[in-house]
């Protein structure tokens, strides 16, 4: 096993707890500021503010393609997929992530948020060819 492809991948990690964090900040923040009560949200979400709910989706995500993330990551380091070219992509594929996050919770410019999961879809596809060719 190679530490090269743990580092990203605990990144990852940290990153999904860090955004769960930023959901339970923006939430505490609508009901100290009583936007909302436990009777508006006890069954659906829709009525915390835009701020809430924009941390909520983006939270969502990081079960959306980080799931492919981390199969790939497995299956990199099963059949030794471990190149620093792949080390590389599964950073950028965090980096992709970490910036998504920041537009979605931030700005929600989907002109940029767009083409930052493009973009990291893209490398998840990389990296997929990567473990490819290692078993070829």
């Amino acid at each position: 096993m190679t530490l090269k492809l743990v580092y990203p991948t605990l990144a990852m990690i940290l990153w999904i707890f860090v955004v769960l964090f930023i959901v339970f900040l923006r939430r505490k923040a609508a009901f100290d500021s009583k936007q909302v009560s436990m009777a508006d949200v006890a069954v659906s979400t829709t009525a915390y503010p835009e701020p809430a709910r924009l941390a909520a989706a983006n939270f969502t995500n990081q079960f959306e393609t980080p799931v492919i993330f981390f199969a790939l990551i497995m299956l990199a380091m099963e059949v030794g997929a471990t190149s620093y070219i792949m080390a590389g992509l599964a950073w950028a594929y965090v980096a992709t992530r970490v910036a998504h996050t920041l537009v979605h919770v931030g700005s929600n410019n989907l002109k940029l948020r767009a083409p930052l999961f493009a973009v990291g879809v893209l490398v998840l596809l990389c990296m997929g060819v990567g473990v490819l060719l290692a078993i070829l």
